[in-house]
């Protein structure tokens, strides 16, 4: 189970669909899923947590997450690692207690408690977190042709504590969190990303 993390705008969808296409070249049998999503409930959770238009309290938009989160474990991402498939993930829990935990102040062990009860205590084997300026990465959300959602429309102080929290996540799991330049050319990504797999493949 590998998991891509980063804030909004770094480049996590892109290697993503990079990197399932290297590891199906290299023989792995690898799904690619995303959250919130992958499944029917968490979709439709997604179209929810994401639409501007929709005013959700700190606590709530928590545990919609965690729930879209326990639905995805428990129809799709457990039956596909029993199988011995290989899953990769854009966003898992780390992404919760990066924007909800720090993001929207609610802490981040109180959601990791959360998303511990929610996944029953699934957690990746390796999670590549592509690093990049919160401003750039903002930039590169605002040049989206689609416009932002409830999440990118959020303020700088709130991306700050993300990135930061991100940063924590990593000093404190160096074993399973790789950090990766994201401001590098596209095939520099995935080959660090193909680098940080080494042991796995």
């Amino acid at each position: 189970m590998i998991t891509i993390e980063g804030i909004d705008g770094v480049g996590k969808t892109t290697l993503a669909a990079a990197l399932k296409d290297s590891l199906q070249g290299r023989g792995v049998d690898v799904r690619l899923l995303r959250e919130p999503g992958g499944v029917e409930v968490s979709e439709r959770v997604r179209e929810l947590v994401k639409d501007p238009a929709v005013r959700i309290g700190a606590r709530a938009e928590a545990l919609l997450y965690a729930a879209a989160r326990a639905q995805l474990v428990e129809e799709a991402l457990r039956p596909l690692l029993d199988t011995g498939a290989w899953v990769l993930l854009d966003r898992f829990v780390d992404s919760s207690l990066a924007y909800q935990g720090a993001g929207r102040n609610l802490g981040v062990e109180e959601i990791r408690a959360i998303n511990r009860f929610a996944t029953g205590d699934l957690e990746p084997d390796r999670t590549l977190l592509l690093e990049l300026d919160p401003a750039l990465a903002r930039a590169r959300s605002r040049a989206r042709l689609e416009g932002l959602d409830r999440l990118e429309g959020e303020s700088e102080d709130f991306f700050d504590r993300i990135d930061r929290s991100y940063r924590e996540l990593a000093v404190a799991d160096p074993g399973r969190i790789r950090v990766i330049d994201a401001n590098a050319p596209p095939e520099f990504v995935l080959a660090a990303a193909l680098g940080a797999l080494d042991g796995l493949v």
